[in-house]
């Protein structure tokens, strides 16, 4: 049976409680707490740690991450000028990128923005899963490791599927399988000698790889497949790199002569791009949560970042008493499906493109002759300086 709340407002814990410490609950949460309020972040890992992810950044987030404190001018990373798509076949098509990007893990960039977080006052806990979030009385009540906090309001970013997506039922978890939600991601950090300068988007049998490089001369090479897949090869990955990735030249290339150095990869199953709500109960959702573009594009970081930022002024608002809370919900779907629907929408056009060998390089093919389609493509799945 649900614990009875009986506090007011003016009693709360914390102004803003943040469940999901990635790159838009880090940076939302540096925000706050630089504004002068109350954060608790909760993060049920230890920072710092590995996530899926294809850690490629565009550089429309460079001024922000500065922002925050993230010294990008003197870590010498990797700038990311060009792009390269293979078919399943080794056919290349190769463009410059209009607007770039650079590369970084998120084992450290993570770490420092958590360091930041706490340097400006959030309460970061770590180790700590959050079993639910309700609203009661104008606040929501966190539940974490057999306690309650009480907050003023509450912000999701919890990722791509969380055990609270599960609880709550959100609808994109009831869905049938389907070519938009049952994807598996693989991550693994590699030597090779792959440039620094380029990212390479490597087509197999209903998948897609990428890899760019990253700080320390190394590469994240991840990718993106069907649970299909996976049962075809026995649910074994060894086995689907070999027999179905490996399949094109250039991955069976770098399965052979790449150093992996992770003793393992890094996974994460029941992968979703389907269409999610960005409220749950009065909390506001932000960062893969809140929806994910297909990795392919390669602007899911930053679209976490920017989203941060976007609600970080509309929770400011809200907590000077200069819009009500009806308000701030809806200012934010406004300004986020501004910002961000057109890209989840070619997103996932451009997805339905690739897996498909046939299909896939048809696609490459008819691209081939007209460059300024592929920039205008890339263009509608990225965005400016914020």
């Amino acid at each position: 049976m649900p614990i009875m709340i009986s506090k007011n407002l003016a009693e709360a814990d914390v102004d803003l409680a943040v469940i999901g410490g990635g790159l838009a609950g880090l940076s939302l949460s540096i925000q706050m707490a630089r504004a002068g309020y109350r954060v608790t972040l909760y993060e049920k890992e230890k920072y710092p740690f590995h996530r899926v992810c294809g850690e490629y950044i565009s550089m429309e987030s460079w001024p922000f991450l500065k922002e925050l404190g993230i010294p990008l001018d003197d870590m010498d990373l990797p700038r990311i000028e060009k792009l390269e798509v293979t078919g399943t076949d080794g056919r290349i098509i190769e463009h410059p990128l209009p607007l770039g990007g650079f590369g970084i893990s998120r084992y450290k960039l993570d770490l420092m923005l958590s360091e930041i977080a706490a340097a400006s006052g959030v309460k970061v806990c770590c180790n700590t899963k959050v079993t639910d979030v309700r609203y009661a009385n104008e606040q929501h009540i966190v539940e974490s490791n057999g306690k309650q906090t009480v907050a003023t309001a509450a912000a999701g970013s919890f990722g791509k599927r969380s055990n609270l997506d599960i609880k709550w039922k959100r609808p994109f978890t009831q869905e049938k399988p389907t070519a938009l939600n049952n994807f598996i991601g693989v991550k693994y950090h590699v030597k090779t000698t792959f440039p620094k300068d380029k990212i390479s988007l490597h087509n197999f049998s209903d998948g897609y790889c990428g890899i760019s490089a990253i700080e320390d001369n190394k590469c994240c090479l991840c990718y993106l497949t069907t649970a299909e897949n996976l049962r075809r090869s026995r649910h074994s990955i060894p086995a689907m790199e070999k027999e179905i990735l490996s399949v094109n030249p250039h991955l069976e290339e770098i399965f052979k002569n790449a150093d992996f150095m992770l003793k393992e990869p890094v996974t994460i199953s029941q992968i979703s791009f389907e269409r999610k709500s960005l409220l749950h109960d009065h909390m506001l959702l932000t960062g893969d949560a809140a929806g994910m573009i297909t990795p392919l594009c390669g602007n899911g970081m930053s679209m976490a970042l920017h989203g941060s930022k976007i609600l970080a002024g509309l929770l400011t608002s809200f907590l000077k008493g200069q819009i009500s809370r009806t308000e701030m919900e809806k200012l934010y779907e406004k300004e986020w499906g501004s910002r961000f629907s057109g890209r989840l929408r070619t997103g996932r056009m451009i997805q339905s493109m690739f897996g498909k060998p046939w299909v896939t390089n048809g696609f490459l093919s008819a691209l081939k002759p007209f460059p300024g389609l592929l920039t205008q493509l890339v263009r509608q799945t990225h965005g400016k300086p914020f």
